[in-house]
């Protein structure tokens, strides 16, 4: 199948659409994890943490994936009000790490968000997750790499002597707060526009030296780093809002527009002749009631 001014936007974004002006939980925040930094690989940063499901059958799991330009960033990032809110839904919650890019290029953060994926599943029957219904959430880079996993091909290995990696990587649908659907900057400077393209999440994303960014080593990165270009017919549904404060401008700074509503609308449109559900949200406040309703109709609660 086929921390820039622009972070902290996403962040003040995120923080007025998906939780309260003060944590209804008190200063305690989130509840503890029934399963705290869970290892899913070799790596430091591969750790997750699970909260399961009030209910006794299996039930439906979200996944949060954290932005931070794949340079920072972290599984703390999911606030205390939205995993209430899922929790209250039914719905088992995981919240993960992943190699920066500086650790690991891509396709390593895309790769770290499959085996996460992998390995929830492979601990569907003991954690009491329906690895029928897995979903995942992310803003900004989290956002890319949950409509990468929504759209790339399964990564299953039947083969594979690592158990985790048997496993489906596959989304029953995802959701993306400021999400580029793209990481190729010849077509976001073409599509959005600005200077977007000059985020220097970009060439770090790549691990590419300066004079190998116009290179046919590149342009492959670019378009498979890309979640649109995965995009296929049985493709899931997904899910995207932005809060329309980022769009290209004149004057802006190198980056500026890197959570445009530009991305969706292009991905929306690639989306409807092949039949592929993608609703695309601009909501100043965020949309935290509607992504409930999307997640819910999706994963069957």
């Amino acid at each position: 199948m086929r921390r820039s001014l622009a972070c902290l936007a996403l962040a003040a974004f995120l923080a007025a659409g998906l939780a309260t002006a003060q944590d209804r939980k008190g200063a305690g925040g989130k509840p503890a994890p029934d399963v705290a930094a869970a290892k899913y690989g070799p790596h430091e940063r591969h750790a997750l943490d699970f909260w399961r499901a009030t209910a006794e059958k299996p039930a439906p799991l979200v996944v949060f994936i954290h932005g931070g330009g794949f340079v920072a960033g972290s599984k703390e990032g999911l606030s205390a009000d939205l995993l209430r809110r899922f929790q209250e839904a039914g719905f088992a919650v995981a919240a993960i790490n992943y190699r920066y890019s500086k650790q690991e290029p891509y396709p390593g953060p895309m790769r770290d968000g499959a085996r996460a994926v992998q390995f929830l599943r492979a601990r569907a029957a003991a954690w009491g997750i329906d690895p029928m219904r897995v979903a995942a959430i992310g803003g900004s880079a989290g956002a890319g790499i949950s409509l990468w996993l929504a759209f790339h091909d399964d990564l299953a290995d039947a083969q594979n002597a690592d158990p985790v990696l048997r496993e489906s990587s596959r989304l029953a649908c995802a959701v993306g707060l400021g999400a580029q659907t793209s990481y190729d900057p010849r077509w976001i400077a073409r599509v959005v526009g600005g200077r977007a393209h000059e985020h220097p999440a970009l060439p770090l994303l790549y691990g590419l030296k300066p004079e190998e960014l116009d290179s046919e080593r590149a342009y492959k990165l670019y378009a498979d780093a890309s979640p649109i270009t995965h995009l296929t017919a049985d493709d899931p549904p997904v899910y995207l809002v932005y809060n329309g404060q980022d769009e290209p401008r004149a004057g802006g700074p190198p980056g500026a527009a890197i959570h445009s509503a530009k991305f969706g609308h292009a991905l929306a449109e690639a989306a409807k002749p092949l039949g592929v559900s993608c609703t695309v949200k601009v909501e100043a406040g965020g949309d935290a009631a509607g992504i409930l309703d999307f997640l819910k109709a999706q994963l069957g609660k």
